[in-house]
């Protein structure tokens, strides 16, 4: 036991280089441009200060962003989703697969849970020994079923899922934003120094290889970044859109997609003020999801509501699916349903918490 309990203590230790490089990174390029650019190099005294100001705006919303994703403890799903004790004693005693689905399927029926394994079978994990809502996966690294999971990202030593992908958009955004800044505003004393317009300083070196540093970063978190818009706007993790969700008519890789308005303020909110500030507003409660079902579960029974209380961004978040869904299935695409007489009817199972749309 001690072995290994040492060797995860290490593991928690070494996973949090990758967070202290960048934190180095970002002080040893506030110090470049700060004292190095603007105090020791800048002559002007109005371009310092438009200069400075700028640039500490950018470096707040960078640094305010990149901790928000790292500090935001990932959401796993509630009790309401573990085994009973007594199925929990069935599904352990029995050897046979098949007899443990049967338990899994007559406690799911009780569930808001839509999607399946790739063979069709209902999504449990062993590890932590639940019955995963849609789109939950379990990190091996964080040790944990994550909502909506995304991806472990171990240069902010967390799970990027519901509870901070808002966060870990808008880290990318403003990352990228402080590199173009930093790139766009040294330039011109990069070619100075470059050509011998000014004289060698102990400046120079920090110029020079600020520029370089802020264009590589640049470069690479501009295709990650544009990666991310891209799935904020299908409405997809990471994981679905290398892997499509399965639903009981089977794999559909646009399951969730609600059109790319909708799929925006899934993410950001409802509230646009707020979207551009690492505060959480996303909808929903991330055990259930608004989505386009091709057909109904036949073997769903019918789920009564269940308030699942999901605590995000250190508050409780007791917010129905329904409300959410009300707002994103609003009278909007109701409406542009109705312009189309040729799709087939639309069926909308009431007790149901997932609006499903049969399509011909």
């Amino acid at each position: 036991m001690a072995p290994s309990h040492a060797v995860r203590c290490c593991q928690r230790g070494l996973s949090w280089i990758p967070v202290i490089f960048i934190n180095l990174v970002v002080c040893w390029s506030y110090y470049a441009y700060v004292v190095e650019l603007c105090i020791y190099t800048i002559a002007n005294t109005e371009e310092q200060v438009i200069y400075l100001i700028v640039f500490h705006v950018f470096f707040f919303m960078f640094i305010w962003s990149y901790w928000k994703t790292i500090i935001s403890k990932p959401a796993s799903p509630s009790k309401e989703f573990c085994l009973p004790k007594a199925d929990k004693e069935l599904y352990e005693k029995e050897e046979f697969p098949e007899a443990q689905q049967e338990i899994l399927k007559r406690v799911a029926r009780n569930l808001p849970v839509y999607t399946r394994t790739g063979s069709g079978a209902i999504r449990y994990c062993d590890r932590c020994q639940l019955i995963k809502p849609d789109r939950c996966h379990h990190c091996s690294t964080c040790d944990r079923c994550v909502l909506k999971m995304d991806h472990h990202c171990p240069w902010v030593n967390n799970c990027v899922g519901f509870s901070n992908y808002k966060f870990f958009v808008l880290f990318l955004a403003y990352s990228m934003l402080y590199c173009v800044y930093i790139a766009a505003t040294v330039l011109q004393y990069f070619i100075k120094f470059w050509t011998n317009h000014l004289p060698d300083t102990h400046a120079k070196f920090h110029v020079l290889f600020l520029f370089f540093v802020a264009g590589m970063f640049f470069i690479s978190i501009l295709s990650l970044f544009s990666y991310h818009l891209w799935l904020v706007g299908k409405n997809r993790t990471t994981i679905e859109a290398f892997r499509a969700p399965v639903f009981r008519n089977g794999p559909d890789k646009n399951g969730f997609t609600l059109g790319f308005r909708k799929n925006v303020t899934q993410v950001f909110g409802d509230q646009k003020k707020c979207w551009c500030l690492p505060l959480y507003s996303s909808l929903g409660d991330g055990y259930t999801f608004p989505t386009r079902l091709v057909n109904a579960d036949s073997e769903q029974g019918n789920v009564e509501h269940q308030v699942i209380k999901c605590t995000v961004d250190g508050q409780t978040n007791p917010r129905p699916l329904s409300e959410s869904q009300n707002h994103l299935l609003g009278n909007n695409m109701h409406s542009e349903e109705q312009k189309d007489s040729s799709l087939a009817n639309i069926e909308v199972c009431q007790p149901v918490s997932i609006t499903m749309e049969n399509e011909s």
